[in-house]
């Protein structure tokens, strides 16, 4: 079959290129973005074209689309004229998850990072496909087993269908998806979860704990009343180690070269999945060692005194941990924190929490906050200036203003958002490399 997927660069679109083009179907698809993006890698290596203008397509083709991507979007009328047959990206994912016995990783957060760990580990022993949303993605149909990251904006992973579902976490989110708040999230995560054979759960957290699943609930986490636990919990600065129970007995020492007390939970949810496909606790825990993380989770780059650490921390939560993380591998720098909003309705909603997450950082610099599928002024109490104005050690940053970062010396300088924040972390890292040679 033939696919044009529109808004291929983003995150999910690309690796759904990636995952239709490796079961053997024509792929190609078109983008507003010129410019590169982390996510177009995988695409440039299967010879995926990507197309910026109009062009070409032929009438057999399939057309799954962004929601980022409005029907009134040049090129969303172009193919809507030339009358091609048109799915959303989450019925074609839907599609895919039917041809494996799926592992579902969903959550508020984590899903990324659990997702990749549970496809390391069964694809360097059993074999499986993965679907990642981060642009990574590989599929074979001989493998039986197949990972994905499931996401829970606008609902779309009801069109997926688990053999497991992994919940690592339930809060509150994408508020202009889910006008019924939290309760609303929590009944299309039950949803979800019955539609598998059965569940692996955080245990510890008190949203999954409100649900009544009809079907069997695996529970992991730090107290011992869940299934599996973690116990003797060490975080250092050279990463995590900690023991498991399992059932009540000890399972396993396990070690892992990332950090946050977050990532120790979404390794229990790996285990939970790796042991009930039978690996050994000695191979989970020789691979879980030689686990790199996820593209643009907490992935460093070092200038001279300066490490900088570029995250996908868009939510409240994340923006904590990944903060909390920097500290416990740096407790000796300044921790800096350079964030960039994403939607306005985000932001209004959980406008107390972000302040409170950003006052961990010993100082904060916040941008205007970047939307492309909502307006300002449905919003009016959406603002950067709103945050900044609540956490004390903190101002407005742009592209314009970089140079203002240079004066932190000896620092963690933790840039994060789920849009485009490698545009002002790019430029800084141009910064510093001038002055290095200035300084030289």
């Amino acid at each position: 079959m033939k696919y044009y997927c529109i808004g291929i660069k983003g995150s999910g679109m690309s690796t759904l290129a990636n995952i239709l083009h490796d079961l053997g179907n024509e792929v190609s698809g078109y983008d507003d973005a010129r410019y590169y993006k982390f996510t177009e890698d995988g695409l440039k290596k299967r010879g995926i074209n990507i197309f910026y203008d109009a062009h070409d397509i032929e009438a057999d083709t399939i057309v799954t689309y962004s929601k980022a991507f409005s029907f009134d979007h040049p090129e969303m009328k172009r193919v809507r004229e030339l009358g091609l047959q048109m799915k959303e990206y989450n019925e074609v994912v839907g599609d895919v998850t039917k041809l494996f016995e799926t592992v579902s990783v969903c959550g508020t957060h984590g899903k990324t990072t659990t997702s990749l760990l549970i496809s390391h580990i069964i694809n360097n022993v059993l074999g499986c496909s993965f679907f990642v949303g981060d642009g990574t993605g590989y599929a074979s149909p001989s493998n039986k087993i197949f990972v994905i990251e499931s996401d829970e904006y606008n609902k779309h992973f009801l069109a997926y269908h688990p053999f497991i579902s992994v919940i690592t976490n339930i809060e509150l989110d994408h508020t202009e998806c889910y006008p019924g708040g939290i309760e609303e999230i929590k009944d299309t995560f039950r949803i979800f979860g019955n539609k598998s054979n059965f569940i692996v759960a955080c245990g510890d957290d008190s949203n999954i704990r409100d649900i009544s699943f009809d079907k069997k609930v695996i529970y992991y986490g730090f107290n011992d009343s869940n299934d599996v636990f973690a116990s003797n919990v060490k975080l250092t600065s050279s990463g995590s180690s900690f023991d498991v129970y399992m059932d009540g007995s000890f399972y396993g020492h396990f070690e892992l070269p990332l950090f946050g007390r977050h990532m120790v939970l979404n390794a229990l949810s790996a285990i939970v999945v790796c042991n009930y496909y039978g690996i050994s606790c000695d191979d989970i825990i020789r691979l879980m060692k030689t686990f790199k993380g996820a593209k643009r989770r907490f992935k460093e780059s070092v200038f001279g005194d300066v490490v900088i650490i570029d995250d996908y921390a868009h939510h409240p939560t994340e923006i904590k941990v990944t903060l909390e993380a920097a500290r416990q591998k740096y407790p000796d720098k300044e921790i800096v924190a350079v964030f960039l909003p994403n939607t306005y309705s985000r932001t209004e909603a959980l406008l107390s929490d972000f302040i409170d997450s950003l006052k961990i950082a010993d100082k904060a610099y916040v941008m205007d906050i970047h939307c492309d599928r909502e307006r300002q002024e449905d919003y009016p109490n959406a603002s950067s200036d709103k945050i900044i104005d609540g956490v004390l050690n903190s101002e407005k940053v742009s592209v314009e203003s970089v140079s203002k970062l240079l004066k932190h010396k000896n620092s963690v300088m933790c840039f994060m958002s789920c849009a485009d924040i490698y545009i002002i972390m790019d430029k800084y890292k141009e910064l510093l490399k001038e002055s290095e040679q200035i300084e030289a």
